[in-house]
């Protein structure tokens, strides 16, 4: 309790207030239905059928308050949700909310164009301010949030594979699928994406991979334009950032990464969240 005060006194003015959440997502992988997922709730069937992860029933809340809180505790004072244009599925929820400590605004994603178009959607709601970038459909810990919030400049969390494997609920042969982050003197060096079994081995059990958790400033903006679809045809973050004309810090994190890509996942996320106190 004492570090959180410390932290919000000496470190108020400098903290990033504001959060992007990818919430769009097209929900593929949820929406396809299979025995994993046949003790859903009706609710939560409703919500795979949808595809909006971010909106699935965990513990008498949604995936996506979870996350807000995550957000709230690190110092985020505002959030954006990057969603499509048929979102009265969210308005209709964060209407329902009480919001204290969090504001909560929409922008519109017009097509499914990729995460680096789905920040650029969010452009006028940040207004110019530093910011953070998340994913809808994952649950980060609030240490990792927290470092990126009071860190100046661009930067991402490269969290510790090992850690995942033990900590989350993401099994090891997916983690093994996530972008490889290398770094040297504390700088981003590559990210390399899909990588393979052998850049894996390679790289070490504790090498650090990542979760779409970063730190910007309006500088991501521009290289979100400079770049070209990738070969899936998408405007990608990952791109956007090889595309910065300035150094982009990596912050080494640790901690439990909760992932909701699949029906199967559903039940382990709502067991390790339900009981957590949502206060927004």
């Amino acid at each position: 309790m004492t570090d959180a005060i410390t932290e919000t006194v000496d470190s108020a003015a400098e903290r990033t207030r504001v959060a992007v959440v990818l919430a769009r997502g097209l929900g593929t992988r949820m929406r396809a239905a299979g025995p994993a997922g046949s003790g859903l709730t009706s609710q939560q069937a409703t919500a795979a059928a949808s595809g909006y992860k971010a909106l699935m029933p965990i513990g008498g809340h949604r995936l996506i308050d979870y996350g807000l809180v995550a957000l709230a505790d690190a110092g985020i004072e505002r959030a954006v949700l990057v969603v499509g244009p048929e979102h009265e599925d969210f308005r209709r929820h964060i209407d329902s909310l009480e919001l204290r400590r969090l504001t909560i605004d929409l922008a519109v994603q017009a097509e499914p164009l990729g995460t680096a178009d789905a920040v650029l959607s969010a452009e006028s709601a940040v207004g110019g301010e530093p910011f953070l970038m998340v994913n809808g459909d994952n649950y980060y810990p609030r240490r990792a949030l927290r470092d990126l919030a009071r860190h100046r400049g661009n930067a991402l969390a490269g969290f510790d594979r090992a850690a995942l494997v033990t900590d989350s609920n993401i099994p090891a042969e997916r983690i093994a699928a996530f972008a490889l982050v290398r770094a040297r003197d504390g700088l981003l060096e590559e990210i390399v994406e899909k990588p393979s079994a052998q850049a894996v081995q390679g790289a070490g059990a504790h090498a650090l991979v990542s979760m779409n958790a970063f730190g910007f400033t309006a500088e991501i903006f521009t290289a979100c334009r400079r770049i070209t679809p990738s070969p899936r045809g998408e405007l990608e973050i990952v791109d956007a950032v090889r595309a910065l004309r300035c150094p982009v810090s990596v912050l080494p994190a640790t901690g439990a990464v909760l992932d909701l890509s699949r029906r199967e996942d559903i039940a382990e996320v709502e067991a390790r969240l339900t009981g957590t106190e949502v206060s927004l």
